[in-house]
């Protein structure tokens, strides 16, 4: 298993995430390597989460490579300064991406959730 997938199952695991309780809506990431585009989408309501590999239209799409992805998971890429960078490309709402920017911002826990903090 891929640290991409493992933070997507753990995230699917977890069912929900007390930072996005005044969140809603769908994130689709197309993650780009050298087999092609790998599409995870994160659905948001409430808090509550649902991780799917569907390709289908979401609020903000977030399109990254692979080594951009990995180091975003371990907590090790700060989100807002790639989107600058050029290394992540986000297309619809902008603040739906930042927002779930900070599932990104800390490596997993001892419990294997995501950690904390602003992307």
């Amino acid at each position: 298993m891929t640290p991409i997938d493992a933070f997507f199952d753990g995230l699917g695991r977890s069912g929900s995430d007390e930072r996005l309780v005044k969140v809603s809506g769908s994130v689709r990431f197309d993650i780009h390597d050298d087999r092609g585009v790998h599409h995870r989408r994160l659905d948001i309501d409430h808090g509550r989460l649902r991780v799917t590999a569907d390709a289908g239209p979401a609020t903000t799409v977030i399109t990254l490579s692979e080594r951009t992805a990995v180091a975003m998971v371990a907590g090790g890429m700060n989100g807002l300064a790639a989107i600058a960078r050029g290394e992540i490309m986000v297309d619809g709402d902008l603040a739906l991406a930042l927002r779930i920017g900070r599932l990104f911002s800390a490596p997993a826990t001892a419990a294997g959730r995501p950690g904390g903090g602003a992307a």
